[in-house]
């Protein structure tokens, strides 16, 4: 058997970012995956996040907004949310807007005591 390993550059993230005057409200991740089995590449929303001083005020609804015509402007063929079991909330909020809970997702943290940048 032989085993090739390939670093590939053609895929790539977009940070969508809220501001109102100089400060930061809330941001978003698109990564645009290409891979073998599709010719169109895919979409991961990842790090959806409104600050708690400013939630409840559509910026989630817009942030997501923005990422699926992200995603769209790059050709993707799906867009993948993804979201902790625990986060009810989240799980209604993702189908509120069209997305459709398709299956399990499997983790592995590699790095036990990574340190999250933000509060939630």
């Amino acid at each position: 058997m032989e085993i090739k390993t390939e670093i590939r550059r053609d895929s790539f993230a977009v940070k969508i970012t809220l501001e109102d005057g100089g400060k930061i409200l809330g941001w978003a991740y698109l990564y645009v995956i290409l891979q073998d089995r599709h010719k169109e590449p895919y979409g991961l929303m990842e790090n959806v996040y409104v600050e708690p001083e400013y939630r409840n005020r559509g910026l989630g609804t817009k942030l997501v907004e923005l990422l699926v015509a992200e995603a769209k402007k790059h050709n993707c063929y799906k867009l993948i949310g993804t979201s902790k079991k625990i986060k009810s909330e989240v799980h209604a909020f993702y189908k509120k807007h069209g997305f459709e809970e398709m299956g399990l997702e499997f983790r592995m943290d590699l790095i036990k005591d990574s340190k999250v940048l933000t509060k939630d």
